[in-house]
């Protein structure tokens, strides 16, 4: 039965098959330190053994994407439940039916990536430049290739909003100019080409 250490961390002995292609399981001491984003196994405990041993294994949390029950993967192996990291699949084996589920909830609890949630204190620093730009709005626009020329036109009308029209309007002016590739309307008086060729 995993078991919470003096540092914190999430403790049993497992038998894990590190090679999908063989047969057995190996007995291993394995610790889950989510402090230190890894899970990893010794031959056994580290405080029975000598100060220079090193662990057997590892893997770090951000690698492991899934842990789930094995029973229809290996039906021949009790308790078996599988951790899936990178592409790889390392099948465990647990001492008795309540030690897997206690596992596979501890590993999907220390491997879920969590966002904190913005206090209602603290403004939303995107709302407060909307409110600050005064007169200046987002303006979908539309591109149509006539002739291989792209040609932008913008798809919605113009709202009156707490500023002025003018403003408004300049503000779609400036907009209009930046964009790359923008034609503006020819002036009504000059002669416009309405049939040309093109060679690529």
């Amino acid at each position: 039965m995993p078991y919470v250490d003096c540092q914190n961390r999430i403790c049993d002995f497992l038998d894990i098959k590190e090679n999908e292609n063989s047969g057995k399981f190996l007995r291993w001491y394995f610790i889950l330190d989510t402090r230190g984003d890894s899970f990893v196994w010794y031959v056994d405990n580290p405080q029975n053994l000598p100060s220079k041993s090193s662990r057997v294994g590892a893997i770090k949390l951000t690698y492991i994407s899934k842990v789930s029950d094995a029973a229809k993967l290996r039906p021949k192996a009790e308790f078996c439940f599988v951790m899936n990291a990178g592409m790889r699949k390392y099948f465990l084996q647990a001492n008795d039916q309540q030690d897997p589920v206690e596992w596979v909830n501890v590993l999907n609890k220390a491997i879920k990536i969590t966002v904190p949630k913005q206090s209602d204190s603290q403004p939303n620093s995107d709302n407060l430049n909307r409110q600050g730009e005064c007169g200046k709005k987002q303006v979908s626009y539309r591109t149509d290739i006539v002739d291989g020329v792209p040609i932008i036109t913008p798809t919605q009308k113009e709202e009156i909003n707490e500023c002025s029209e003018n403003t408004d309007k300049n503000n779609l002016k400036q907009s209009q100019s930046h964009l790359p590739y923008f034609i503006p309307k020819p002036p009504p008086d000059s002669a416009v080409i309405t049939a040309a060729y093109c060679v690529k």
